[in-house]
């Protein structure tokens, strides 16, 4: 019958058997044939197979999976396959990143599975062939965070950077006085010279006077003897504020009855008196008080630039003046000046004269080239001292007015005593045109008394 295989069949016959390739002896292992027409994965054979050791049955046999990618985190084996030839590391590692050839197939790996709370920044697709992006360093200079609309472009300047010329270095100081000036304008400025160190001096003592007090100031200028250099120091220092402030200054003759300020400072054309300003205080009391209105209580100087308040200048006249009727003209006259001189008079128990060293910022004691001046003003510091005043005194500027001549005075014993109580101690040159007795022609006065009392003044402002 067809199809039934018998011993007897003839050798030669090859038509009931397809024909193939020859039977291998029993025992001998048969690789693994992959179907036709397949392939392994884009148009690529599959890897070629390892052998199968003797006695493995081909057809049991497991193969491992190959997969374009692995499908989420892979299991770990338990018995990880063994390449028959482990890869040696280089002798010397290369430069730069390293990838590896693109072959279609990506060998099963084992790995650890990423945290699912922070996944990768550049997750591969889930499928197809791997994709390898390599990371190139980054070049160039660094991001700025406030870069104009146009790279390259100046940024436009702001009001701050206007703002900053105001802190530009001032120029180099020319001399503008004396002989260095005279040589810069005589040369056109070809010879421009610093200034000297007498010219530092002026202006720093300037620069002092001109300062902002910060309100207003009241300057009190006391010695018990009469002929101290009381009226003719408070005339000088309002002189001094007055032509480097450019005015607001006032002097005022606070003596309790008959004073000299008003004698010694330049007249205008009304004689009015504090007691004059006292009888019309209502005026000023409410808000109709202007400055023009006190125009006519007060005593312009003139080029001096400062105004004078003077005391009744009859010895028979009215009372007293009383402690409410400093506090009164005090409030009046400080709406319209920023610092206020004040001479006393010669009873340092009078009412008046505490009430001014109540309201004193800064103490000025004045004195005659004499022993017995100063004598006299040593035993007011006492006083003030006993009454509580400490403070004022050590804050005090003493100011010595010279004689023409030195023989009777014994000017290093004076200075050491003051120098032990009050701040300083400063000399006042003796200039005839002040030891008159005349009114002051200011315009009249040396250049070595101006200065002086310059340097008096810019010490009695460092105190203010």
């Amino acid at each position: 019958m067809n199809g039934h295989w018998s011993p007897f069949a003839p050798a030669g016959n090859h038509n009931d058997a397809p024909a193939g390739p020859p039977t291998p002896p029993h025992g001998t292992p048969t690789p693994a044939t992959p179907p036709q027409g397949q392939d392994g994965g884009y148009g690529q054979p599959y890897p070629a197979q390892p052998s199968l050791p003797p006695g493995v049955n081909p057809d049991t046999a497991a193969v491992p999976v190959v997969a374009p990618y692995p499908q989420g985190p892979p299991q770990a084996p338990q018995h990880p396959p063994q390449s028959p030839h482990p890869p040696q590391a280089p002798q010397h590692p290369p430069a730069g990143p390293q990838y590896p050839p693109h072959t279609g197939a990506v060998p099963y790996q084992p790995q650890s599975a990423p945290p699912a709370s922070a996944p990768h920044p550049m997750a591969p697709p889930t499928s197809g062939p791997p994709v390898f992006v390599p990371q190139e360093p980054m070049s160039g200079p660094p991001m700025q965070a406030n870069l104009p609309a146009v790279y390259g472009e100046p940024t436009p300047p702001t009001a701050d950077d206007f703002a900053r010329r105001r802190t530009a270095s001032p120029s180099k100081p020319t001399a503008s006085m004396g002989a260095r000036a005279v040589l810069r304008r005589g040369t056109f400025g070809l010879v421009s010279l610093p200034p000297s160190k007498w010219e530092r001096e002026v202006l720093r003592s300037t620069d002092a006077v001109r300062r902002n007090f910060g309100g207003l100031r009241q300057v009190t200028v006391v010695n018990p003897k009469g002929g101290a250099g009381k009226t003719v120091a408070v005339l000088m220092l309002a002189m001094s504020f007055g032509q480097r402030r450019g005015g607001y200054v006032l002097a005022w003759d606070n003596n309790e009855t008959q004073g000299t300020l008003g004698m010694r400072a330049q007249q205008d054309f009304h004689n009015r008196t504090v007691r004059d300003l006292l009888s019309d205080l209502t005026h000023f009391q409410g808000p109709t008080g202007r400055v023009g209105d006190l125009s006519q209580y007060v005593r312009s100087q003139g080029e001096a630039m400062f105004d004078v308040l003077a005391s009744d200048e009859s010895a028979t006249a009215g009372e007293m003046l009383t402690s409410q009727a400093f506090g009164d003209i005090r409030q009046i006259v400080s709406r319209f000046y920023k610092l206020i001189v004040v001479d006393t008079g010669n009873n340092v128990r009078a009412a008046n004269w505490q009430s001014a060293m109540d309201a004193t910022d800064q103490l000025v004691i004045t004195m005659s080239a004499r022993n017995d001046s100063a004598e006299t003003a040593a035993r007011m510091l006492d006083h003030l001292e006993q009454s509580g005043r400490t403070e004022l005194v050590r804050r005090a500027v003493t100011v010595v007015s010279m004689p023409a001549h030195r023989k009777d005075l014994d000017l290093p014993a004076v200075q050491r005593h003051f120098a032990a109580r009050t701040r300083s101690v400063l000399l006042a040159p003796y200039e005839k045109l002040l030891d008159s007795g005349e009114p002051i022609r200011y315009g009249m006065l040396s250049q070595a008394t101006k200065e002086a009392w310059l340097k008096i003044a810019a010490a009695v402002a460092e105190g203010l």
